[in-house]
């Protein structure tokens, strides 16, 4: 089975064109052992480009530990470059079905006529409680008290350290976020916070979880632990939920450059009825033929 390896800011996952592919039945074993670090290819998960019957192409999106997640924006970025690079699609804008709907994506191909940068449409954020989904309390989640009260009363080292702003926004791209803002991000100990509040149970279908400092009101860092996958270079869908918890509790204005480890992101939400655009990078490594 041939696949393309992928990246988006350095968020990477093993691609196979299911076009042309026979899948086998079992995908998040797969999923599993294809995005293997060390006995795989490697990657932060799997991403199956599928037929449509709705757009140019399906996207699938399975997790390093086979769950499937709902998107993934810089996923998504990946799939319209492998769509028009593979001929699936050759043409500047591509509709692209996925698990939050169809999304609509410019292409911006190089003088060789490969693409290397993308704009996508991720849609309206949903704000609903209930909807993204979290239990605690009231119709948003905005700069809402921390959740877990024995961290808190056991994180005050390392809350210092990085000056946290112990108050936590939640949205959902399509799939949940929750974004914390800190002083320094380089500071906050993901690998111990990350898993905490990615299965904390006022989250019943887990979350990704975003530390942010804001540098400016048009300028972000952010760090993410990803639901399913732990730390990534980058989250298309979660730089867009930090650019509307930006103007939701006031911190950043409505258009955004988020510093993402594996590079940057640009963010817009014209207003707060209309859909959050992400522009980005997207880029092939290289090819091979999985044997398993």
């Amino acid at each position: 089975m041939r696949f393309t390896k992928m990246q988006g800011a350095g968020n990477d996952y093993v691609y196979i064109n299911a076009f042309e592919e026979k899948l086998p039945a079992d995908l998040p074993e797969l999923a599993r052992k294809i995005s293997d670090r060390n006995f795989g290819v490697g990657g932060d998960g799997m991403i199956l480009v599928c037929p449509s019957e709705r757009g140019d192409a399906r996207m699938r999106m399975f997790n390093n530990d086979g769950s499937e997640s709902e998107m993934c924006g810089n996923g998504v970025r990946c799939v319209a470059k492998l769509v028009h690079d593979h001929g699936i699609a050759r043409k500047p804008e591509l509709m692209i079905e996925t698990g939050r709907g169809v999304l609509t994506l410019q292409v911006f191909p190089n003088v060789q006529g490969k693409v290397e940068r993308v704009r996508v449409n991720m849609g309206q954020p949903i704000l609903g409680a209930a909807e993204i989904p979290t239990t605690l309390s009231g119709p948003r989640v905005v700069d809402a008290p921390l959740p877990i009260a024995e961290w808190v009363a056991n994180s005050p080292a390392w809350f210092a350290e990085c000056g946290l702003d112990p108050r936590i926004t939640c949205v959902s791209m399509g799939n949940p976020h929750v974004v914390l803002y800190c002083k320094d991000v380089s500071r906050v100990p993901l690998t111990a916070i990350g898993p905490i509040l990615e299965n904390a149970a006022v989250f019943p279908r887990r979350i990704n979880v975003h530390f942010v400092q804001v540098h400016s009101p048009t300028e972000v860092t952010m760090r993410t632990w990803e639901r399913g996958s732990g730390i990534t270079l980058a989250c298309g869908t979660g730089a867009c939920s930090v650019a509307v918890a930006g103007v939701l509790t006031g911190r950043t204005g409505r258009k955004l450059l988020a510093h993402l480890p594996g590079g940057d992101l640009e963010l817009e939400w014209p207003g707060d009825e209309e859909s959050v655009f992400m522009t980005g990078p997207a880029t092939e490594v290289f090819q091979g033929v999985w044997p398993g």
